[in-house]
């Protein structure tokens, strides 16, 4: 009996861990994430966050060499960050979520890029585009 209670007391613990242990939230169905990805476009949105930890990493299709980010997010809590890597795997834009507008990335090559969005105890909305540049 003693063993099974130490191995229930062990895997809350490690689970409380694995979650950070700081009451955060992850995404969940009141977010309403939306996201399409479709070679060359591909966009994010996820709503009424409230003290959200969560990263989403995607593989995206891009035929050119760079691409046209377009932010336009209200984090009015915590940090949301977006990161987007080049096929070969070097990082070509990164930018904290608050502020808005159009960017660039630097050059790569065309093939499969890796978009990241990192929410550490998030509030707010974010949205985002990451189009081949023209």
């Amino acid at each position: 009996m003693r063993t099974v209670t130490t191995f229930r007391a062990l895997t809350a613990a490690l689970l409380l861990a694995a979650c950070g242990g700081d009451g955060s939230n992850g995404i969940g169905p009141g977010n309403q994430l939306q996201v399409t990805n479709a070679a060359d476009d591909f966009q994010l949105q996820v709503t009424s966050m409230h003290n959200v930890t969560e990263t989403l990493r995607y593989a995206w299709t891009n035929t050119g060499d760079s691409a046209s980010i377009n932010q336009a997010t209200v984090v009015t809590g915590g940090t949301a960050t977006l990161t987007v890597r080049g096929a070969d795997s070097t990082v070509v834009y990164q930018s904290d979520l608050t502020g808005n507008g159009t960017f660039q990335s630097t050059l790569s090559t065309a093939g499969t890029w890796f978009i990241e969005l990192r929410l550490r105890q998030a509030d707010g909305d974010v949205n985002f585009r990451v189009q081949k540049a023209p």
